[in-house]
């Protein structure tokens, strides 16, 4: 035991965002993971920009403030309301001035926001202005691990037959380059590219470097045309039921976050290599409220083929195994879409169609649960969405429909009497038969499918430094699901949570969730019986910060599983944080500490962890163990930036970690990440 204690001390003295921002994004992030919400990932690189290239909130514009999921509709309307009334805000002091800002809100705000004057000198696209004021930054990252996976030991073996499928193809390590140039809120331009581990670098199947590369150009106020991007590109409109290729929170414990934004048209940055399009869109002011979207993309994909028909989709981005490489670039996916919206005083209005058209016939191989999957190798969607503000109540959503005329719709009223109390109630029908390629929303299923609910929620003041928010959702499944052989299930799934805030130094909740769905499990030999399976989670987290170096975070969380058939199952974890900034250097530490017990995989909990700038990382813990992180963070003249994260997982009662090709024979897992970053 003094041996870890030992190694604790000792990398305790080796973050990246300001410590305000990273309790923003692990907020987001946690609940994000906890309900399943899609891409996660680019969410945290937005914001990750932001926390580099800070916002001047005196040129923000309604759709760049929608891309911080903590703001309301109502909210961006009272600042930029400010704005216009009252002229640019000279401190973040004065967003406590603007109607309906509460501090919580105002504190996750200022990371990602700057005060400055407004730019005249640099709305002017010639090529002396873009070359003096325009930002460049270079960062490059290597992941280090410490210790063998099954797949890659055959590596030293020379004189062992190599199977292609049984060990992976590349080395060991991780390593990703970001290339970013920006000049004001104009134009933005760069190169993500990585290699995951596991994947030839300029060797055997890949003499390109690396596996994976994602170049854009987007610009914005060209005369007519509001953005322009060309290159790799997401996309969201309305509430998702028709095109989202951007992040979904999903069911939070905000009811800011609850809803999908409409974002439109964005640059893809991220490493995430399926939920994105590829090729030029662009956003033109028709007149004064209308504006129309046009995009178009065509893309090689992943998937399994068999002959004319895509048995499967490849998801992942890997390509590590002959029979990786085998399903990659397999089949084309062509899309054209346009979006047409009308932004009024009392209202707002989008219509969205998007064309589909596949090389090969998608027909997935035959599951019970998949029946109703999308198949064919065309696919029409268009929606209607809308919003409309009446005194205290806004009602909104997006109604969409299939080739086949089959029907998904999502309706949403929120009731506000005063800018601390909100009450909403949602109603989502997804059609089982409803077929949407890139349809993502709020869902319990995962889908846009196959589900119909019922949510309602609340979120309130109750005393001065006292918040509550509360929600229940009942669903309801038409058909099968993964892992329920049975049609016509049911379930529910409900939160309460209390937050007391007494000072900006010191803020707790504490969490409760409950959740309970249909699953099968097996009775005796191969009898099955779909029963329900009940989960309990009750998290507190303190947040301290007793002066402006340090700050400390506790969490204790608790999962229990339920259900008829099978034995109770339940998980423990805590852990420990702490920050700190030494300002006379411009150094950044933070370490910290958890502990875990739980039975098995079924009983994990989610826990962010702060890593390196650009690295989102969310590890589930399961079994019995230990994790010390620890991160530091130098500056050289604010222009060279040099981050360490170190990581080490010990498990008390495994002797071996993971299953085949990923197996580590051992119970310790050592990792290094090292990341450069020159602004230039």
């Amino acid at each position: 035991m003094s041996k870890l204690f030992q190694t604790a001390l000792t990398i305790c003295f080796l973050i990246s965002l300001p410590v305000r921002g990273q309790e923003v994004l692990e907020e987001l992030a946690q609940q994000a993971m906890e309900n399943g919400a899609a891409q996660s990932e680019s969410m945290f690189e937005d914001l990750a920009d932001y926390s580099v290239s800070p916002l001047n909130i005196n040129q923000a514009t309604r759709e760049e403030l929608k891309r911080f999921p903590f703001l309301s509709d109502e909210l961006i309307e009272r600042i930029l309301y400010y704005l216009y009334k009252y002229g640019p805000m000279l401190t973040d002091n004065e967003l406590m001035m603007v109607e309906g800002m509460d501090r919580e809100t105002a504190e996750k705000l200022k990371p990602f926001v700057c005060f400055r004057q407004t730019e005249e000198t640099h709305k002017s696209l010639n090529l002396k202005q873009i070359l003096k004021y325009g930002k460049q930054e270079l960062t490059v990252r290597a992941d280090i691990p410490f210790y063998n996976r099954e797949g890659f030991k055959l590596h030293r073996k020379k004189t062992l037959e190599k199977d292609p499928n049984k060990q992976y193809i590349g080395r060991p390590y991780r390593h990703y380059l970001r290339y970013s140039f920006r000049y004001a809120n104009r134009i933005y331009a760069g190169l993500t590219a990585e290699n995951d581990a596991g994947e030839p670098f300029f060797s055997g199947k890949n003499r390109k470097g690396y596996d994976y590369y994602s170049p854009y150009l987007l610009l914005h106020d060209l005369c007519k045309i509001k953005t322009l991007v060309i290159g790799n590109y997401r996309s969201n409109y309305g509430y998702g039921l028709v095109v989202n290729s951007d992040f979904s929170l999903g069911k939070t414990a905000s009811l800011n976050t609850l809803f999908n934004r409409s974002t439109g048209l964005k640059k893809h940055s991220s490493v995430d290599e399926y939920n994105y399009f590829q090729g030029i869109g662009a956003s033109i002011q028709l007149f004064k409220r209308w504006t129309i979207d046009a995009f178009y993309s065509f893309r090689k994909m992943d998937g399994k083929v068999d002959g004319l028909c895509i048995t499967s989709l490849k998801r992942d981005g890997l390509h590590r195994l002959e029979r990786e490489f085998e399903r990659k670039n397999t089949y084309n996916n062509r899309l054209i879409g346009s979006h047409l919206n009308y932004n009024g005083k009392y209202g707002e209005f989008g219509l969205t169609a998007v064309h589909n058209v596949l090389n090969k016939r998608l027909k997935l191989t035959s599951r019970p649960y998949n029946n109703y999957a999308p198949a064919g190798r065309d696919f029409f969607n268009i929606g209607l969405n809308y919003k409309l503000f009446v005194k205290e109540f806004t009602l909104s959503g997006e109604i969409a429909a299939d080739k086949k005329g089959t029907v998904a719709a999502l309706n949403v009223l929120r009731y506000s009497p005063n800018p601390k109390t909100q009450f909403v109630v949602m109603n989502r029908y997804y059609d089982a038969k409803y077929q949407s390629l890139y349809a993502r929303s709020v869902s319990e299923g995962g889908t846009v499918q196959n589900e119909n609910a019922f949510y309602i929620g609340l979120e309130t003041k109750l005393l001065r430094k006292v918040s509550l928010t509360a929600y229940g959702d009942f669903f309801y499944f038409p058909w099968k699901k993964y892992l329920v052989s049975k049609a016509g299930t049911k379930g529910f799934d409900g939160l309460f949570q209390l937050n007391y805030s007494p000072s900006y130094e010191l803020n707790m909740f504490i969490r409760y969730k409950y959740k309970k769905k249909d699953r099968d499990v097996e009775i005796t030999g191969n009898k099955r019986q779909t029963v329900p399976l009940i989960q309990h989670r009750l998290r507190y987290q303190l947040n301290c910060r007793p002066n402006e170096q340090w700050t400390l975070k506790t969490v204790a969380e608790y999962h229990r599983i339920d259900g008829r058939y099978r034995k109770t199952k339940q998980g423990y974890l805590v852990s420990q944080t702490a920050d700190c900034v030494f300002e006379p250097l411009p150094l950044r530490i933070d370490f910290s500490a958890v502990w875990f017990d739980t039975t098995d995989y079924d009983t994990r909990i989610y826990l962010y962890e702060k890593s390196i700038l650009y690295a989102f990382s969310m590890p589930s813990f399961f079994y019995k163990g230990i994790k010390f992180v620890s991160n530091i963070r130098y500056a050289f003249a604010d222009r060279l930036i040099i981050q360490f994260k170190y990581g080490w997982m010990h498990y008390l009662n495994r002797k071996t970690i993971g299953t085949g090709l990923d197996l580590i024979n051992g119970c310790n897992k050592h990792d290094l990440c090292v990341q450069v970053r020159w602004k230039f």
